[in-house]
């Protein structure tokens, strides 16, 4: 079992918080994040409603998008930021209040014990305070994605996450097409089909009264999701091996549970 005491090393590891209209959270997620990190990047995609004078006093980065480009965007101007400072990962979390920032200390610790994992902040497993239509979307996303990936990914569409350093060269090289919320999922194809697996670790969901409503729209960006993970299938003659290792592994290492070890065929643990 992963404590929740761990203090694990922040050497070298930034954290980004993308942000589109974020005012009333945003400084509260970037006080805390610098408490446990001094290196906090915040990307502010145009934000018309004062995001950026939120954070005037704080020593985070600021960066800003002249236009609203997206939440790809914004990960990809942190990443290219972050890679120039010689970041060996970068933690990702969303700006509207859905992740607590102290739960990047067990991604980090779980990152540090599998270097070359890329780690997701899991909510899924949350199941009754999570919103039902987002639920049931991110579960069919979960479906596709990791049949895609060859391995069984948990929370897909999860934006709390550790990418390590050859994952963002990777992004940062062109390997990842797709943009805004697409993006996230096809970095974890890519990510897999370049030998970097994926782990998970269980979070608890925040959906704060004050955060402004979701971007996220489950019909159409879910659509969007699966014509992206069809196109990729069919281009690799449907992958039947890979939908095989999805539904055999498994994604989750729980640490709210005192009993909960870490699965033997979970991704990261290769076997023949």
């Amino acid at each position: 079992m992963l404590s929740q005491e761990l203090e694990p090393d922040w050497e070298d590891v930034w954290c980004v918080i993308p942000a589109f209209n974020e005012t009333s959270t945003i400084r509260r997620l970037a006080v805390t994040l610098l408490e446990i990190c001094p290196r906090v990047i915040v990307v502010d995609d145009c934000s018309t409603d004062g995001t950026s004078k939120q954070l005037y006093d704080l020593p985070v980065k600021l960066l800003s998008h002249k236009t609203n480009l997206g939440k790809a965007a914004c990960l990809k101007t942190a990443f290219a930021y972050a890679a120039s400072k010689g970041a060996a990962a970068v933690i990702t979390l969303d700006g509207d209040g859905q992740h607590d920032p102290s739960d990047a200390k067990r991604l980090l610790a779980l990152w540090r014990a599998h270097p070359d994992s890329l780690i997701i902040g899991s909510r899924l497993h949350d199941q009754k305070n999570f919103p039902r239509g987002r639920y049931l979307a991110n579960r069919i996303a979960c479906f596709w994605i990791s049949w895609a990936a060859g391995h069984a990914i948990a929370d897909t569409q999860s934006g709390f996450r550790i990418y390590p350093a050859s994952v963002i060269e990777l992004i940062l090289n062109g390997h990842v097409k797709s943009s805004r919320f697409t993006f996230e999922s096809e970095v974890l194809i890519e990510a897999a089909r370049a030998g970097t697996k994926t782990m998970a670790i269980s979070i608890r969901g925040h959906y704060p009264s004050n955060a402004r409503p979701s971007h996220f729209r489950p019909v159409v960006d879910i659509t969007k999701i699966i014509l992206m993970v069809a196109y990729k299938l069919l281009q690799g003659g449907m992958l039947p091996l890979g939908l095989l290792s999805s539904l055999r592994t498994k994604p989750i290492i729980d640490p709210f549970q005192s009993d909960s070890k870490p699965d033997q065929r979970t991704p990261g643990h290769r076997h023949e």
